[in-house]
C-alpha cells in the first residue's frame, strides 16, 4: 500500500448565504469555477461544521480543529499564535496579543479600527513601540500583514485573562480589565501601553506623512485576544508526517508553526486582496516534491466577505480557480486534495456566521460521488454527509492510505 501526499486547499471565509439581489445564488453558485468543480467532479463532497454545529468559528479556532485539534482544549486566545506568526518567541508567563493600528480623535474615539488598512510604514510605527518598558514589564511589538500586529508582555506577575481594549466597532475605546482576581496588573500595564502608543505614533513621521496625504493616521494600538503560551504535539509527531504550509496572514502562519509546519516565505503572498495567487499555487507544488502534508490558505475570500462585496468575492473565488487550475494541471492521481473553507463570512452579514462550509476531497482512488460543482448547496448532497472540523485530517490519513489501523 502506498502512502500518498496530501493537499489541503483553506479559502479562508469563502462559504456564503444566497443572496437575493444576485438571483438568490451564493458566490461559489454565482462565480465561473472549472477547477473547484472538477475537485467536487472527481471526488467526494460534504459540508463541515468546523468546530460544531452552530458555532461561530473564529479563523484560529478553525484552523487549530482543521489540522485535529479540539479548540475547546488547546486555545488560550489569539494572541499567542499571532505572536508566533510575526516571529515572537514567547516564555511561559507572558501574555500576547493580536493588535490593530487604528485611528482615533482627540477624544480617544475610535474613527477606524484599521487605520485606512494601512500598509506602508507599520514596521517604523512598530520599533517605535517594542522595547518599552512600563514598571517591571518589558514590551515586545511586531508589525503584521496590513493593520495587524502583535503585542507581547513579558515581565513578572502577568495574567492572560484580561479584557479586551479594541471595541470591536467605531466609538469609544474600552479600559482593559481584570476577568479573574490576579490579573489586575497585566489590565494596568495594558492600558497604560495603549495610553502611550496613542502619545508615541500621534506624532510619528509615518502619520505626519499620511495626514499629508489625507490618509487616517495609525495612531493608536488596540489589543485583544489575550492568550498564554500552550505547547501542542506537533502534527508530525501525531500523523507523522513531514509537513509545511503556505500563507500570507501572520495569524495563519502562527498557527502552522505552533503545530509544527515550516512556513517559507512566499513573494507575494500577502494576505490581502491583491496577494499574487499564482505564485501560492506555484510554491504549494514546490514543496509538494519533499513534503507529506501541504497546506494552503487564501485569506482574501474573507476580506470580500467583511466588505459585503459580493461581486469582489465572485472575483476572488475566478482568482483562486485560476490558481487552482494551475495545480491540477501538475499533480498526480497519487495526491490527496481536500478543498474547503475555514468558516463562513456572508456578504449579507459582514462577519462570521455559524453556517456550515463546503468541502470537497478527490485524488487517491477516492470514491467519487454524484456531486458535479463546489458549492454549499452542491456539497450537502455528497457522499461525505455533514462532518465536523477534527474529522478532516482522519478521513485525510484514511484516503492517502496514511491511517494505522484500530485492533488486530
Amino acid at each position: 500500500m502506498t502512502e500518498k501526499k496530501i493537499l489541503m486547499i483553506v479559502c479562508d471565509g469563502l462559504s456564503d448565504r444566497p443572496v437575493k439581489q444576485f438571483d438568490n445564488k451564493t458566490p461559489l453558485q454565482a462565480a465561473r469555477k472549472p477547477a473547484m468543480d472538477a475537485i467536487a467532479r472527481h471526488g467526494m463532497s460534504g459540508t463541515m461544521d468546523v468546530i460544531a454545529p452552530g458555532v461561530i468559528p473564529g479563523s484560529d479556532t478553525a484552523h487549530l480543529a482543521l489540522f485535529g485539534y479540539d479548540p475547546f482544549k488547546v486555545y488560550t486566545g489569539r494572541g499567542p499564535i499571532e505572536a508566533a506568526g510575526a516571529g515572537i518567541p514567547l516564555d511561559p508567563g507572558d501574555v500576547a496579543f493580536r493588535c490593530n493600528f487604528a485611528t482615533v480623535d482627540g477624544s480617544m474615539n475610535v474613527i477606524d479600527r484599521r487605520a485606512g488598512r494601512i500598509r506602508e510604514g507599520t514596521a517604523q510605527l512598530s520599533k517605535a513601540l517594542s522595547g518599552m518598558k512600563i514598571g517591571d514589564v518589558t514590551v515586545q511589538f511586531k508589525e503584521g500583514s496590513e493593520h495587524r500586529a502583535a503585542l507581547v508582555l513579558k515581565g513578572p506577575g502577568l495574567d492572560w485573562h484580561v479584557s479586551d481594549v479594541d471595541p470591536h466597532k467605531e466609538g469609544n475605546t474600552l479600559q482593559a480589565r481584570a476577568l479573574v482576581p490576579g490579573a489586575e496588573k497585566t489590565a494596568r500595564v495594558l492600558n497604560e501601553f495603549v495610553s502611550k502608543s496613542n502619545e508615541i505614533l500621534r506624532s510619528h513621521e509615518v502619520n505626519v506623512d499620511r495626514a499629508k496625504m489625507g490618509l487616517p493616521p495609525a495612531n493608536i494600538v488596540l489589543p485583544r485576544g489575550a492568550g498564554g503560551i500552550r505547547d501542542l504535539e506537533t502534527l508530525t509527531a501525531r500523523y507523522g508526517l513531514k509537513c509545511a504550509a503556505v500563507a500570507g496572514v501572520t495569524l495563519v502562519k502562527g498557527i502552522c508553526r505552533m503545530v509544527g509546519m515550516d512556513v517559507p516565505n512566499v513573494k507575494g503572498a500577502t494576505g490581502g486582496l491583491d496577494t499574487d495567487y499564482r505564485a501560492k499555487g506555484e510554491a504549494a507544488l514546490g514543496l509538494l516534491s519533499s513534503y507529506d502534508f501541504v497546506f494552503v490558505n487564501v485569506k482574501a475570500g474573507d476580506i470580500a466577505g467583511h466588505d459585503g462585496d459580493f461581486k469582489g468575492k465572485v472575483q476572488v473565488i475566478e482568482n483562486i480557480d485560476t490558481m487552482l487550475g494551475l495545480v491540477l494541471k501538475e499533480i498526480h492521481e497519487g495526491v490527496v486534495i481536500a478543498l474547503t473553507a475555514d468558516h463562513s463570512t456572508p456578504v449579507s452579514v459582514k462577519d462570521h456566521s455559524a453556517d456550515p462550509v463546503p468541502l470537497a476531497i478527490s485524488g487517491g482512488g477516492v470514491r467519487v460521488d454524484g456531486v458535479r460543482e463546489f458549492d454549499e448547496i452542491s456539497a450537502s448532497l455528497g457522499a461525505l454527509g455533514r462532518i465536523r472540523g477534527m474529522e478532516l485530517m482522519p478521513i485525510l490519513l484514511g484516503t492517502a492510505d496514511r491511517a494505522k489501523k484500530f485492533g488486530a
